[in-house]
């Protein structure tokens, strides 16, 4: 199933707040996500999706530093607090504005800090995490993001999204353009992984620009998506300077039986 999302914290971004809402909802989207929406209160936010009649979907948990070249919060030993700290500020925002899905960012291994350390308390983080939303009915999602854009980071590929806790509240956060950085073949990924799959976002490699950007595969891509039985959303997230879409009109128009194909 392809539902679109729009990831306002990249798309629209040569506006300000208030009006990226507005630009979403123009453009045809019914949802949208913000990677980290803590610079504005909870009123502020509803009223705005309220208004344009917009579904929250995603938010990022706080990750710290991460943003600013540190190594965030879910990885580093010693930062257990700060962490838990952040989730609880996460789950308010994400129950009081109806959010389905929180991602949680590995981050960087932390300078004097071995990986088996940095991977043990990711994966405790990640477990308590899972289990605090799990209680609100909240899927908790974690990302792998390529070494190229950030170096050091814990989670890139596959392989390390499997070595992972399981938990039936933990799932995947798959972005196609980090998984293209990391050659990872996606349609492959798509087929044999989307059930672990809990959100996906996109943009054009190697840019990270709009589709038809790069060099992905965007309708062989959204048909696949369409195809399979994946039943969250699918969120814009790409470098956007003049909110311009020229590949959205005739997506959101199509029934997925009639989605392009090559």
């Amino acid at each position: 199933m392809l539902k679109l999302s729009a990831n306002l914290s990249m798309l629209f971004s040569h506006l300000p707040w208030p009006q990226r809402f507005a630009a979403a909802r123009a453009a045809g989207f019914e949802a949208v996500e913000i990677q980290f929406p803590y610079e504005h209160t909870v009123a502020q936010l509803q009223d705005w999706l309220n208004e344009h009649q917009l579904k929250l979907v995603l938010i990022n948990a706080p990750a710290g530093d991460l943003m600013q070249g540190g190594s965030g919060l879910a990885g580093p030993p010693g930062k257990e607090a700060e962490f838990a700290s952040g989730l609880q500020q996460c789950l308010h925002y994400a129950t009081q504005l109806g959010v389905e899905a929180v991602n949680i960012l590995p981050g960087r291994l932390a300078a004097g800090c071995k990986h088996a350390q940095a991977l043990a308390t990711l994966h405790a983080n990640l477990l308590l995490a899972a289990g605090q939303l799990a209680q609100q009915h909240i899927r908790c999602t974690v990302e792998a993001i390529n070494r190229f854009d950030m170096p050091g980071f814990l989670v890139s590929r596959v392989e390390e999204l499997q070595q992972l806790p399981s938990h039936p509240n933990l799932y995947w956060q798959i972005d196609l353009y980090h998984m293209a950085r990391m050659s990872e073949p996606l349609e492959a990924l798509l087929a044999t992984h989307w059930p672990r799959i809990g959100h996906l976002q996109f943009a054009d490699c190697p840019g990270r620009g709009a589709p038809g950007s790069g060099a992905l595969d965007f309708d062989k891509l959204f048909k696949q998506i369409s195809s399979l039985p994946y039943p969250f959303w699918t969120g814009a997230e790409y470098r956007d300077s003049d909110g311009l879409m020229p590949w959205l009109p005739a997506l959101l128009q199509m029934p997925p039986s009639e989605l392009p194909a090559n």
